[in-house]
């Protein structure tokens, strides 16, 4: 039997190259996919949207929070995420560490701000104390409650400033007090709000005359609430260092050895990505759950969202 003919000089190095350069590019995609996998994994308490792939890919694109900013926020790390974790792979053709950089670059802000969402929802039930104050001097005067409402979105405190404008931008649209005032609870999401919008709701059926003295009353524990927990999260600062600590380790040791191939060679086996792979996730896992110990249990409410058959007057 004729021997088959040779490849022309250079062709097996072209076409060894080209394989790499496949495998290269399909590692990359794994790890862009194992990436919003892991994304469409975390729940939200944001109502159901669309099922299938079309509703997966939103819930993973467009995040948890309905505020755009942070949506904005939200897609830039996304894609920073896969763009670094596809560089990081072509750079030392671990598929594992490129996937530690693609989670890291969500992870490590996600770490290192442990504490900000109770500061921020501190601060807004400080604001939402404060404009409770303001709708009780605005009523005082003899005018309505929707437009005392309305009248108060000028002074509103910062905090809450887009969720009275809101609010007052539906009462103006000719929605119904009650849907409104709703929307306005779910937006700000905590019970101390719940028991405001629960009083203002008694207030547009009832129109007691005692709104200004549960106003008070409601702004007073609100008061003695961000007191509270300003105190519980001062007591916390020691276990949220050592979440940061943790991090700043884990980057380092990471960057480490991306800088050197020496300290990598061991896990260029199969068996090295897989023991790679057991340590990475076991450390993740503990810094996620020391960051969960550090957080305070969400708030429970109270009040259900709008009904959307019931919006307008």
């Amino acid at each position: 039997m004729a021997a088959p003919p040779a490849l022309p000089a250079g062709t097996a190095g072209i076409a060894v190259s080209d394989l790499e350069l496949v495998a290269l590019l399909s590692g990359a995609a794994c790890v862009a996919g194992a990436v919003l996998a892991v994304v469409a994994l975390v729940g939200t308490r944001r109502p159901a949207r669309p099922g299938g792939s079309a509703g997966a890919f939103a819930r993973v694109w467009h995040g948890a929070s309905p505020n755009p900013r942070d949506r904005r926020r939200h897609q830039a790390l996304l894609v920073a995420a896969v763009v670094a974790g596809a560089l990081a792979f072509l750079l030392t053709g671990l598929p594992v560490v490129g996937l530690l950089v693609a989670v890291a670059v969500p992870g490590t802000p996600w770490l290192f701000t442990v504490g900000k969402a109770e500061r921020r929802a501190i601060g807004r039930i400080e604001a939402v104390g404060e404009w409770t104050r303001r709708i009780k001097d605005v009523s005082a005067t003899g005018q309505g409650l929707q437009q005392a409402i309305i009248g108060t979105v000028p002074t509103a405190p910062d905090e809450i400033g887009e969720e009275v404008r809101l609010l007052a931008q539906r009462l103006q649209a000719g929605w119904l007090g009650r849907t409104a005032l709703l929307a306005f609870a779910d937006d700000i999401g905590d019970p101390v709000c719940d028991q405001v919008v629960a009083a203002l709701i008694l207030h547009l059926t009832d129109r007691g005359e005692r709104l200004g003295e549960v106003l008070g009353s409601i702004a007073a524990g609100a008061a003695a609430e961000v007191a509270t927990r300003r105190e519980v999260e001062a007591k916390r600062t020691q276990p949220r260092f050592a979440v940061r600590f943790l991090t700043a380790m884990t980057l380092a040791v990471l960057a480490y050895g991306l800088v050197n191939p020496a300290y990598m060679a061991p896990y260029r086996q199969l068996t090295g990505q897989l023991v790679m792979v057991a340590l990475s996730g076991a450390f993740v896992g503990l810094l996620a759950w020391v960051r969960s110990m550090s957080q305070p249990p969400p708030p429970a409410r109270f009040l259900a969202g709008p009904d959307p058959e019931e919006v307008l007057a």
